[in-house]
């Protein structure tokens, strides 16, 4: 054979095999900058490369490294590739890949189960805390709501909190300097849960019975948690809730799917007002139902302003306030899959006031319905 001739044989052999795109175009469509926003991308040509031992450096325009995580499946096999973007309103960027090992990534979302304290699920990112109630807690009559936690430090503080709680004497419930929880939740929705609503009833439900933890970081933690026994009027639902908190998201995204008899009934997304002395936005029309207000510790110490949200993306039937709560009300048929946002956060940390939590929580919703255009090159 021609030595020429199989040289280009070879360099075509192995140019078909290299098929890792070698830059991700990212365009802007919004009138906004997008700082640090999730970027998901499931293509095959490039989740294979990234299945077993191959390393490669994720880099921007200004060739820094970006930090990446491979989200992957019960088999180890990579179904996504997320990192964070940063677009300028109406703008492009673009972002490319070079062989190499990368840094590994500072983590900033975190979720587990913690037995050590009754049962909780917490979780958290760069912005705010959470958790849910589980069952060694039932004796306490404790609701399916949301506990936030205020935090004003982008680094991980649940298991500092808990473990300063339990082994110093450090109460999570006072300010130590990064942070605390003075939020009440009692037999609530708190700061973002979610129930049936029928017959002009909103019917809270009890502590989680099982959870699943799918991954914990270090830029996206997922979970799922499970309920036995919803009651609605004289019926009982099964319901699993799927969390997914990115690092940078002002709010948590859920997926709730209720199992039983097939039929329609309202589902109310919302928030507890507590005393209803703070500032509320209610808008049926963007879905949109966020809660301003003084943040108080057990100590009765002032701790600024902590703010509360949640974002429905489908249609709402009705947005009300009732029994303390603001209420987004959306048809849902049994055995289908919801999907809604919520979350929360401090004016020490981000959001000084409380038209600031709102704008940012604008901006998100305009996220969610115009999201970053991609594309391989």
């Amino acid at each position: 054979m021609n030595r020429n001739l199989f040289f280009i044989l070879i360099v075509l052999f192995f140019a078909s095999c290299s098929s890792l795109p070698k830059s991700i175009e990212i365009i802007n469509p919004t009138s906004f900058d997008r700082k640090n926003e999730i970027v998901e991308i499931k293509n095959q040509e490039i989740l294979k490369h990234f299945d077993h031992s191959a390393s490669y450096i994720l880099k921007n325009e200004q060739n820094e490294e970006v930090p990446y995580q491979i989200i992957v499946d019960d088999n180890k096999k990579a179904e996504a590739f997320i990192f964070q973007a940063n677009v300028k309103a109406n703008q492009k960027t673009v972002y490319h890949f070079v062989k190499g090992k990368p840094t590994p990534v500072k983590p900033k979302t975190f979720a587990r189960f913690v037995p050590e304290r009754k049962d909780d699920f917490a979780w958290e990112n760069d912005l705010a805390a959470y958790r849910m109630y589980g069952p060694a807690l039932a004796d306490e009559n404790p609701s399916n709501g949301v506990d936030l936690w205020l935090k004003c430090t982008d680094e991980l503080v649940v298991d500092t909190f808990y473990y300063n709680e339990f082994n110093k004497g450090l109460s999570y419930h006072v300010d130590h300097g990064k942070g605390l929880d003075c939020y009440k939740v009692g037999y609530t929705l708190g700061a973002g849960g979610i129930a049936p609503y029928v017959n002009d009833s909103l019917w809270i439900d009890g502590h989680f019975d099982s959870y699943k933890l799918h991954f914990s970081g270090p830029l996206r933690s997922k979970f799922t948690l499970s309920y036995d026994s919803v009651k609605v009027n004289d019926l009982f639902y099964q319901e699993d809730l799927t969390i997914t908190v990115d690092a940078g998201s002002l709010l948590n995204k859920a997926e709730v799917i209720y199992k039983g008899k097939d039929e329609k009934m309202g589902l109310a997304a919302g928030i507890v007002l507590h005393d209803n002395k703070g500032n509320l936005l209610l808008n049926a029309e963007k879905g949109i139902a966020a809660y301003c207000e003084d943040a108080v510790s057990d100590n009765q110490v002032s701790s600024g302003r902590n703010y509360v949200a949640v974002f429905v993306p489908c249609k709402i039937e009705e947005a009300k306030v009732q029994n303390l709560h603001a209420l987004l009300i959306s048809d849902y048929m049994v055995g289908e899959n919801f999907i809604y946002y919520f979350g929360g956060g401090w004016n020490k940390w981000k959001y000084p006031t409380d038209n600031d939590w709102f704008n940012a929580l604008y901006q998100f919703t305009e996220k969610i319905q115009h999201p970053l255009i991609i594309s391989l090159k």
